[in-house]
């Protein structure tokens, strides 16, 4: 554990390990965790539940101003819930995976969970952040901003090994999905996925996770200056 106190975002698109990275840095670092993007799946959820399209921007959002979503910033214990109701798992699943972007691209569910999330990051002396535009859009004065990304067939392959999935085709359609996901992501009017200006670009294609870890907390203590 270090004495790090400041925030650090690490965005980038689906599949890059992300997640995996960014509990894995907090736990080094003695910092909370915070996972955006369980935020917009939860959400997702509550559409669906709700019988909504995720495509009804207007809808989508009625339903997201009424729900009840909480997420933790505990980076050894996953807490996701809806209305009271544990989705921890349920928001991995593929009907969510293809719903979310639809959802998190209307405004008003993106100003309100941006909203809580910078509620969660206040409460804490040190975080890190993941998502798709913590740096660009939810805390950019961050002390530090990573970029995470890397080849579509790299994040098809990971996603394959967390799925039980050895089908070529099968992976093959996993990182069309992919690919897709990241034009839509790229392309939304309301945060577009896009590195920061100050970012700093990490590429995993070639990494494995406890490179792409030692990569982030080498930066978090040269960049931030821990101990200063």
């Amino acid at each position: 554990m270090t004495d790090f106190v400041g925030q650090i975002a690490l965005d980038g698109p689906s599949g890059t390990g992300k997640s995996s990275v960014a509990r894995a840095v907090a736990t080094r670092l003695g910092a909370a965790y915070l996972d955006t993007g369980a935020m917009y799946r939860a959400a997702t959820v509550a559409v669906l539940d709700a019988g909504v399209a995720p495509q009804d921007g207007e809808a989508v959002a009625a339903v997201v101003a009424g729900a009840l979503i909480e997420v933790g910033t505990h980076a050894h214990t996953e807490l996701v819930q809806v209305d009271g109701v544990d989705v921890a798992v349920r928001i991995r699943s593929a009907e969510v995976t293809r719903a979310v972007s639809a959802v998190s691209a209307v405004p008003s569910v993106r100003r309100r969970l941006v909203d809580q999330q910078r509620a969660l990051v206040a409460a804490a002396d040190a975080v890190v952040v993941e998502g798709r535009d913590i740096g660009t859009v939810v805390l950019p004065d961050a002390t530090l901003k990573v970029y995470l990304t890397a080849a579509p067939e790299a994040r098809a392959q990971r996603r394959a090994l967390q799925l039980g999935i050895t089908d070529p085709v099968e992976v093959a359609e996993l990182a069309a999905d992919l690919r897709r996901r990241d034009a839509y992501d790229s392309n939304r009017a309301d945060s577009p996925l896009r590195p920061a200006e100050d970012a700093v670009v990490v590429d995993s294609t070639h990494l494995d996770r406890e490179g792409v870890v030692d990569r982030v907390v080498e930066l978090a203590l040269t960049t931030v200056g821990v101990g200063r």
